[in-house]
């Protein structure tokens, strides 16, 4: 998509399966592949991928990307999301950047449902034994408005663009039910790949998705269906 109308934009990233912000932070991965990871937690003199990184030079845009869930558990949000949230901008070596927090999407659930973590998992802090847990899910909308309003709270705490995908998906997803956006119960199926890709081009380019010719080898009409969603 930048190829066709911002050639002078260049895309990096740094992803690993199932990392969380905060795990980029404070965990040296020893082993990687599309749908494993085996990591080790950072010690004293250690620096990890994701730091090295954001040091390589003075980012432009940078977004950030957490897991639902660690979003929506308050604790999990306060003291491991907003932190690293916190420390990647000061990792990044321009004052200008624009950050872009990205917000995600429902998945496939059988309601009522409830996530929770150990706090084991939150850190020595926490009760190891204690479960810290997301309010009660308990339709498709209230999970949206969670959402929603947990990722517009870290957004509007650390002056970050929120992007627009739950919304997006979910409106796709009612006025198209036949069109598929999740492979699974959470991930992006190809069609849904191709819509998150066009929310980030309008973001990072101010420009109409509609507008493009590229369409991934879609569809055309699903493709343009796709495109126009995002307006």
């Amino acid at each position: 998509m930048l190829n066709e109308t911002n050639s002078n934009i260049k895309i990096d990233q740094i992803t690993f399966p199932g990392i969380s912000l905060s795990k980029h932070l404070d965990n040296i991965i020893e082993e990687s592949s599309e749908d494993h990871i085996r990591t080790r937690l950072k010690q004293e003199g250690d620096t990890t991928a994701t730091e090295k990184k954001i040091q390589e030079k003075k980012w432009d845009i940078i977004i950030k990307q957490t897991g639902t869930v660690a979003v929506l558990i308050p604790e999990s949000r306060k003291y491991k999301t907003d932190p690293a949230i916190k420390q990647i901008k000061k990792l990044n070596d321009n004052d200008n950047s624009r950050y872009i927090l990205f917000n995600t999407w429902t998945g496939k659930v059988e309601y009522p449902e409830q996530y929770c973590y150990s706090g084991f998992m939150l850190g020595d802090s926490f009760n190891r034994d204690e479960r810290y847990c997301s309010p009660e899910l308990v339709n498709e909308l209230q999970y949206l408005t969670l959402i929603n309003e947990n990722y517009a709270a870290l957004a509007k705490e650390n002056s970050l663009e929120l992007s627009k995908h739950g919304d997006i998906f979910y409106k796709v997803s009612e006025n198209n039910p036949k069109i598929k956006i999740l492979e699974d119960d959470i991930h992006p199926s190809k069609l849904g790949a191709f819509l998150s890709a066009c929310i980030f081009y309008a973001m990072i380019t101010n420009e109409d998705a509609s507008n493009l010719e590229y369409n991934a080898d879609l569809d055309t009409q699903l493709a343009n269906v796709l495109k126009a969603s995002v307006e």
